[in-house]
């Protein structure tokens, strides 16, 4: 197979200005607010895409991006369809990790915990503040279902539009949100030679937050 770019010839030096254990909130979730803000005031564009890797009960695993939603003491939360592959899987096997990358502050931020679902009431109230499209394609589209084409998804949509009209539309039963809540988290910032700053929280029994810095 020809390779039209060598992925090894990529360089990118970081100039980050490091991260030392003073400038930390011991609390990681006051710390993700911090950087969170900062990649905001950056102006970096979908500042809440954020990898969410899941795992099946054999362990093989599956990441891809969502969209956080909301973060607060209690966890990160994100919305999806619950018969898509990463619900099914996280009903299998409830803990994910989650991974933010904002390359123009050098950061990258690691979440693991357990996932639980969301209240009905807090997926209700999130659902009706979506654009009507998007409330009408959690209806439409059966995610990670094979279709035969993107008429068969078309035609959906067309018959959630028609059956809906003006009405509210209501949550649909499969359609909701999860909140991971962490139990360690970790910040990264970038700094040259690859000798990179990295601190890892890890909660402990009494509900407190351990702080390591970890070797790049």
């Amino acid at each position: 197979m020809q390779i039209p770019h060598d992925p090894s010839a990529s360089r990118y030096e970081h100039v980050g200005r490091g991260l030392r254990r003073s400038d930390l909130s011991p609390d990681p979730i006051k710390q993700f607010a911090n950087w969170f803000t900062a990649a905001i005031e950056a102006g970096i564009r979908d500042v809440n895409a954020m990898s969410l890797a899941t795992a099946d009960r054999d362990a093989r695993p599956s990441v891809r991006i969502v969209l956080l939603k909301s973060f607060d003491q209690d966890g990160f939360v994100f919305f999806t369809n619950y018969e898509s592959t990463k619900a099914r899987q996280l009903e299998a096997n409830p803990y994910a990790a989650l991974g933010f990358y904002w390359i123009e502050l050098d950061r990258q931020v690691r979440i693991n915990g357990k996932v639980e679902k969301t209240s009905r009431e807090e997926s209700q109230t999130y659902f009706h503040s979506r654009p009507v499209g998007s409330q009408l394609s959690a209806w439409a589209s059966r995610q990670s279902e094979v279709l035969d084409g993107r008429r068969v998804l078309d035609a959906r949509m067309a018959e959630m539009t028609e059956r809906f009209g003006n009405k509210a539309i209501p949550l649909p039963p499969h359609w909701g949100g999860y909140r991971l809540k962490p139990d360690k988290m970790e910040f990264w910032q970038g700094r040259s030679n690859r000798l990179h700053d990295r601190f890892r929280y890890t909660r402990q029994a009494n509900g407190s937050w351990h702080i390591d810095r970890l070797a790049p």
